[in-house]
């Protein structure tokens, strides 16, 4: 589903290269959950958004079920999130003149789904929402914004779901909540998940752990 060879990444500063990322190797199957763990500024954001497409490596290859991600112009890429990727995010990014059930139709709505308010009010009742869909955002507590983000995320079916901090916001009881949901939809669809997180206790929920230090793996387990 996922592999990662040789990958690296650098930026321009101050007349040298700053090297974010070093030589990191992995593969996941499909259906599989992943954790990437780290202190702040070790890398964990940058490699997400190449695992995404929303980048392109300075050295290595991302390969999504087979497709090298870095050899896609940037059109290309976009097309491919929109068939295959789903994202969470730890500030929800819901439209907030758009209602939850709203909200959830819009990438149903891209993709042509003719039934996308009934999908979208199904996935909100998974979530535990399914009496709030007339809701706006600034109605909604924080733990509420994010199901109906996850709502979102599930929607069209991604093949592979990628969640950066997607209970930093959220208080333990929310949070737990969100990555059981995450979890319940994930067995249940065969999404891949691949979540960033500072939560060691939401990290040791994944059936595979990746440590950075540096920019570096400094440990992998569950492989």
């Amino acid at each position: 589903m996922l592999r990662v060879e040789g990958l690296t990444q650098g930026y321009h500063s101050g007349g040298g290269t700053l090297t974010v990322l070093k030589d990191i190797n992995f593969t996941l199957e499909a259906g599989g959950f992943l954790a990437i763990t780290g202190p702040s500024g070790s890398g964990k954001t940058t490699l997400l958004g190449l695992l995404a497409g929303l980048d392109r490596p300075s050295a290595g290859r991302v390969l999504l079920d087979g497709i090298d991600l870095g050899a896609l112009d940037e059109d290309a890429r976009a097309a491919l999130r929109r068939r295959k990727v789903g994202f969470i995010f730890q500030s929800f990014q819901l439209i907030p003149t758009l209602t939850a059930r709203e909200n959830v139709q819009v990438p149903l709505e891209l993709a042509g789904e003719a039934s996308a308010a009934a999908v979208a009010d199904d996935l909100l009742g998974r979530v535990g929402l399914g009496a709030r869909g007339h809701h706006y955002p600034s109605q909604l507590s924080g733990g509420e914004q994010q199901r109906v983000a996850v709502a979102r995320a599930f929607s069209t079916r991604p093949d592979i779901l990628f969640a950066d901090e997607p209970t930093g916001n959220l208080d333990g009881a929310n949070g737990g909540v969100v990555v059981e949901l995450m979890l319940a939809l994930n067995a249940e669809f065969g999404t891949t998940l691949v979540l960033v997180t500072h939560d060691l206790e939401v990290a040791a929920l994944a059936r595979r752990q990746i440590r950075l230090a540096d920019g570096r793996v400094v440990d992998d387990t569950g492989a």
